[in-house]
């Protein structure tokens, strides 16, 4: 069903990004990639998502400029026809005090994690409204639903993006089109793991101990979800099995937020 469909996928050189980008392609989609790495890392990205024989495209957008983001979806839009799938991925993260907040950092946080993200949509919904059909999936997190300390920005475009999803979801719900949030509980990603150090200096600890008493303390299973688990999770609700599936937050979390 999805094979020949076009795909936006934000921040897909690394990570979740690139993960649903594989899956996709894997079941016949066409591939916007889009990420800000090393012309290596894109590299690499782009040859191990064209392995499964599909068109592959690649955006060096920032997220941060609008403009851009313009750029990479009518580039989308001309060079492969729709864009039938957007999934916004792209995301930053900063950990410290609020009242020690750079607020370059809250700024930076806010436009790439939820400004983006509204951008693209808004961008992507007059073409899936005249074609009838159109998937857009949100990468959110277990703090769209709660919070944690010393992740103020993060935890307010997380919130903003279930918000988000489920006014689209309405806006769009008599046209074939669905939009949905999935938010993962902690995931061994670059992001991740680039949280180590200022967390544990924000809390005093180790980064040894981040990990076992903050991040996968919050999980019950105590693992990371993986990349490939959220990428079949996306893959699905792109699917026809999912039409009826829209104006939802899907945690997928080990059970953080079943507490």
């Amino acid at each position: 069903m999805l094979r020949g469909k076009n795909a936006v996928i934000t921040g897909s050189t690394s990570g979740i990004g690139l993960a649903i980008a594989d899956a996709l392609a894997a079941a016949g989609v066409n591939i916007m990639t889009n990420g800000l790495g090393s012309e290596a890392d894109n590299r690499d990205a782009i040859d191990q998502i064209a392995r499964h024989g599909t068109d592959v495209l690649f955006s060096p957008a920032n997220m941060l400029q609008p403009k851009q983001i313009a750029d990479m979806m009518e580039t989308a839009e001309r060079e492969l026809g729709s864009v039938d799938l957007l999934v916004n991925n792209a995301g930053i993260q900063h950990v410290s005090p609020i009242e020690e907040f750079p607020i370059e950092k809250w700024d930076a946080i806010i436009a790439i994690n939820l400004t983006a993200a509204f951008h693209t949509i808004r961008l992507a919904v007059p073409g899936m409204k005249r074609r009838k059909w159109g998937r857009i999936i949100n990468t959110a997190s277990a703090h769209s639903l709660v919070a944690s300390p010393f992740k103020s920005a993060y935890v307010s475009t997380k919130h903003g993006l279930a918000g988000l999803t489920k006014t689209v979801a309405l806006e769009t719900a008599e046209f074939g089109i669905t939009c949905n949030c999935v938010s993962p509980g902690y995931v061994w990603t670059p992001l991740v793991e680039n949280q180590l150090a200022d967390t544990a200096k924000a809390r005093g600890i180790s980064q040894d101990e981040v990990k076992t008493n903050v991040m996968l303390a919050s999980q019950p299973t105590r693992e990371f979800v993986t990349v490939e688990q959220v990428a079949e999770l996306m893959t699905f609700l792109c699917s026809e099995g999912a039409a009826s599936i829209t104006g939802t937050n899907f945690s997928i979390d080990g059970g953080w937020t079943a507490q």
